[in-house]
């Protein structure tokens, strides 16, 4: 397990090895010490060298001829070794983005299931026959676009990494992974494990760069997909010239998620949903419930129960067995996470809970902590209440009728995820219905499911995650005609 106090060198994965340090040096900085434990590797030629290795991996053998049953049994190979090392492999997403080793560990065998569900899905993702005459029927298949570049973000490299790997690899594509250049530990751990469950050379590759690198993966000649997951600015920048080319994009980008409770909700259970969605991995999920919308009649009684219940998460070093959360990732993070809130009590916001640099001893000054953080008296036009944060800030918001909440809910560019609170049946179809999201949870909240397809409304995203309807983003359709009677000559008169 890689400890901040370890030196190591990580450079591009490509065709089955690691290629020589050379290029640009990107030290890699603890998040809990801000210490440097690492350095990466931004090679100019990395990306050329990634990409003639995936285009030549995707038509030679074995891969281009295998069976979906036989990518089915490596893709189980594959969720296998990622199970049996979920603690090395936590140990390097927690480096990454500072969340505790507890959760990466757990967050790793999670991700292993991702491998097997796909593996199953291949046993029934068959061809569809349709009759087009009595003498001719079309045959309906979905083939591998060819190269896929899955562009990840540091708050779940592997974890992340693999809601694109695993369907691109299911549906025969050869992929490269370009996580961040701050965080490229275990996206190269898991293309090392990829090779040992037997996946062909070439066909899972990792470059180590940064925007520039990005977008010379978008528009490379070899590459047909782009599947990203990052900030909303960034994805329509990437998304424009990868459109350009006329290749596929998916994209899950920002999110402003609101959590609301209903006076008629269970108040002690959207307590814990709302603690445990907004400041799980230290709030750096694009599905944090971080804007809290709370009916009047309650507001009160809910304020007082969430401090209580926030004030219980326990900050520390991710190694600790008793730490809830760690730090934010870096310190770029950390100085917008501090101006956020700043800036809102200027506006006249009001901190009731954290807002402050925990102190955790002398070994830990250096790191990017955050205390969980509440904020009160916020009005809709603040930034706070606007734009994503990205860390374990959350305001309370007072509203008064339904439609209100509504209103509240969708006034934001982002439409990744929402949450309610109720006993009425007929109000959980009208609001689900109403709110302007990729999912809705009723009485729970950040209940992701490797079934249940994943994905935004407007500024949060293009296409869909997870489920069986990610296989059809990473594949192509094609119509097979064949007439099976004689040819009729419409000319012959």
């Amino acid at each position: 397990m890689p400890t901040s106090s370890q030196q190591d060198n990580f450079t591009s994965y490509i065709a089955g090895v690691a290629i020589p340090p050379a290029g640009r040096e990107i030290p890699l900085h603890d998040p809990s010490t801000g210490a440097v434990w690492a350095t990466a590797f931004v090679s100019d030629d990395a990306v050329d060298l990634a990409t003639t290795s995936a285009a030549k991996a995707f038509v030679s053998e074995p891969w281009a001829s295998m069976t979906g049953y036989e990518r089915g049994a490596l893709l189980r190979k594959l969720g296998a070794l990622i199970a049996a090392n979920a603690d090395r492999l936590g140990a390097l997403e927690s480096l990454a983005n500072g969340k505790s080793h507890a959760a990466t560990s757990a967050e790793m065998k999670a991700t292993a299931t991702w491998y097997d569900y796909y593996a199953s899905a291949l046993d029934t993702h068959d061809d569809i026959l349709r009759t087009v005459s009595r003498t001719a029927d079309a045959r309906i298949v979905r083939e591998p676009l060819g190269v896929v570049v899955a562009i990840t973000p540091f708050n779940g490299a592997l974890s992340l990494g693999s809601w694109k790997l695993a369907p691109a690899l299911a549906m025969g594509n050869a992929v490269i992974l370009k996580p961040p250049a701050e965080a490229p530990g275990s996206s190269i751990a898991l293309a090392e494990l990829a090779i040992a469950a037997g996946f062909p050379v070439g066909i899972v590759n990792v470059v180590i760069g940064d925007a520039i690198a990005s977008e010379a993966l978008a528009t490379h000649r070899h590459v047909q997909m782009v599947s990203f997951t990052g900030s909303t600015a960034t994805a329509k920048v990437l998304g424009a010239k990868v459109a350009a080319g006329m290749k596929r994009f998916v994209c899950e980008a920002g999110g402003k998620s609101a959590h609301i409770v209903f006076a008629d909700g269970d108040i002690d259970g959207a307590v814990i949903a709302a603690t445990q969605g907004a400041f799980s991995g230290s709030g750096q999920t694009c599905v944090a419930g971080s804007r809290i919308l709370v009916q009047s009649e309650i507001y009160d009684t809910f304020v007082e129960r969430y401090i209580a219940s926030v004030s219980r998460i326990r900050v520390g070093h991710p190694s600790s067995p008793r730490a809830h959360i760690g730090p934010v990732a870096n310190k770029r993070q950390y100085e917008r996470i501090s101006g956020f809130v700043s800036e809102a009590v200027e506006a006249g916001a009001r901190v009731v809970l954290g807002g402050q640099k925990p102190d955790l001893g002398s070994e830990l000054a250096g790191g990017y902590w955050v205390q969980p953080t509440v904020v009160l008296d916020v009005s809709g036009d603040m930034r706070i209440c606007r734009e994503e944060i990205f860390g374990p800030v959350v305001t309370v918001q007072r509203f008064e009728s339904e439609d209100e909440a509504i209103s509240m809910a969708n006034g934001v560019e982002y439409g990744l995820a929402a949450g309610f609170w109720t006993r009425d049946i007929g109000r959980v179809r009208r609001v689900s219905r109403q709110l302007q999201a990729g999912t809705v949870w009723v009485n729970t909240y950040r209940a992701i499911n490797l079934r249940v397809p994943f994905g935004g409304y407007k500024q949060s995203g293009i296409g869909r995650e997870n489920g069986v309807e990610a296989m059809e983003e990473f594949s192509q359709i094609k119509a097979i005609v064949v007439e099976h009677g004689p040819a009729v000559d419409p000319f012959s008169n």
